[in-house]
């Protein structure tokens, strides 16, 4: 396999605590060296990443991806395209396919799949339930042996309290973690966006925040005694983050997610119909954004996720009521990050880069296949960001099958240049192409 060397960029690898001037040389798929002045003789090709931040490969915990069964909005290859144009090396997929990921066999499925067609790492989040339909365990074992790494019935709560406290206690045997979708169904029916003013003007059944908060709330109560590894998916209001804080601080073991949209948009988006600002959670209000870029700079908050959710033109070309939720993310990602958590000064770029790093490999478990780190004899995955870099997001930026988002024609600060997985280079910026 070809070596490749990254030469004068600022490495930042939270793991470590790296933060310098270094390069970073890469030979057969891992990092073969990390130090200053290394050897060019023998590389195939050298980068010049000056100017450049140089970051393990971006992990995604939240995607979807829809294959099987809904192909004609995504499919591994297509996803993992618009993973590593958006700097990410890895992404977790959710079982809200058809059929849902339940079975040792389609977390199986997902796998070979992807190793014969996805530009990224692909892992399977398998579902709790079988048909994610609440009623009856899935093969929580058996999942996990077959390389699932994590559970979750997303899409979907889990909204009884007794298959919660099944779920809970066979996630917990596994040892990894499982992703709650809060949304407490009887709460949200008919609803289509927050239970605002902007909802009453539009004449809209209103979402309100109780259907988050009483499910985070249910289900920390319920875990106590059982100590499974809980995350809360797409945190989207201030109650969530407080009740996640004070678990915290009790020593529970909670995490929780926070992605692009809910950080920087809020229910007026909405205001025309857009059907491209309806998502599931909704947007809310301006203090919600507040409390969860809060949430994300104290700690409370330690990962970053976009929820990645493509659906067709046609289907988001429906009246608002009936267009189906969800928000396209993992091409713009990064750039949304830090204007809503860098540029306002919250956090900085090594911690930023944790939150989609080691962070999020934590969370799956990945970091015992040292996904997330830059170490020697550790994949050679790297994302290059330019962090100065302005663009204007437009449709010829979205390397996946689907359009839908609010965010065409942003100009925005920060890109991923170059995304290496297993040390071959599988996206680039024009300007890369000659570095």
């Amino acid at each position: 396999m070809p070596t490749l060397l990254i030469v004068g960029g600022r490495l930042i690898d939270p793991a470590s605590g790296t933060d310098a001037t270094l390069d970073l040389a890469l030979a057969d798929g891992r990092v073969a060296a990390i130090g200053r002045g290394l050897d060019r003789s023998g590389a195939d090709r050298v980068i010049d990443a000056s100017g450049l931040i140089v970051a393990p490969g971006l992990i995604d915990p939240h995607v979807h991806l829809r294959e099987p069964g809904g192909e004609h909005k995504e499919t591994l290859a297509t996803g993992s395209a618009a993973a590593v144009a958006g700097g990410f090396t890895t992404v977790c997929c959710m079982p809200n396919t058809t059929p849902a990921i339940d079975s040792p066999e389609l977390v199986a499925f997902v796998r070979d799949r992807a190793a014969r067609t996805a530009r990224c790492r692909v892992y399977a989040v398998a579902a709790a339930t079988k048909g994610r339909l609440g009623e009856e365990l899935a093969e929580i074992g058996l999942c996990a042996d077959a390389g699932a790494v994590a559970f979750s019935d997303d899409g979907d709560c889990v909204a009884s309290a007794g298959m919660m406290r099944s779920v809970l206690r066979a996630v917990g045997a596994t040892g990894l973690a499982f992703m709650q979708h809060c949304q407490e169904p009887t709460l949200t029916r008919g609803a289509s966006m927050h239970a605002g003013d902007v909802a009453v003007r539009l004449g809209l059944i209103g979402w309100p925040r109780e259907a988050e908060e009483t499910i985070v709330e249910r289900d920390l109560r319920l875990n106590r005694a059982i100590g499974c590894r809980y995350h809360v998916q797409h945190a989207s209001c201030a109650g969530t983050v407080e009740l996640v804080r004070r678990a915290r601080a009790e020593g529970q073991p909670v995490t929780a997610e926070a992605s692009p949209h809910h950080l920087l948009l809020t229910h007026e988006a909405c205001e025309t119909y857009d059907t491209a600002a309806k998502m599931n959670p909704p947007l809310r209000e301006t203090d919600d954004v507040r409390a969860l870029r809060e949430g994300v700079a104290d700690g409370t908050i330690t990962v970053l996720a976009t929820d990645h959710a493509p659906h067709t033109p046609d289907e988001k070309d429906r009246p608002f009521e009936e267009a189906p939720f969800g928000i396209i993310g993992l091409e713009t990602a990064l750039a949304l990050y830090a204007e809503a958590l860098v540029a306002t000064g919250l956090i900085d770029w090594p911690r930023l880069i944790a939150l989609m790093t080691t962070e999020p490999a934590r969370l799956t478990c990945l970091d015992e296949h040292s996904l997330g780190r830059l170490e020697v004899g550790g994949p050679g995955d790297a994302t290059l960001i330019d962090p100065d870099l302005e663009w204007t997001i437009g449709e010829g930026d979205l390397a996946g099958r689907s359009r839908n988002t609010p965010f065409i024609g942003r100009r925005v600060r920060g890109r991923a240049v170059c995304t290496v997985v297993a040390g071959r280079v599988m996206h680039e910026q024009p300007q890369m192409a000659h570095a």
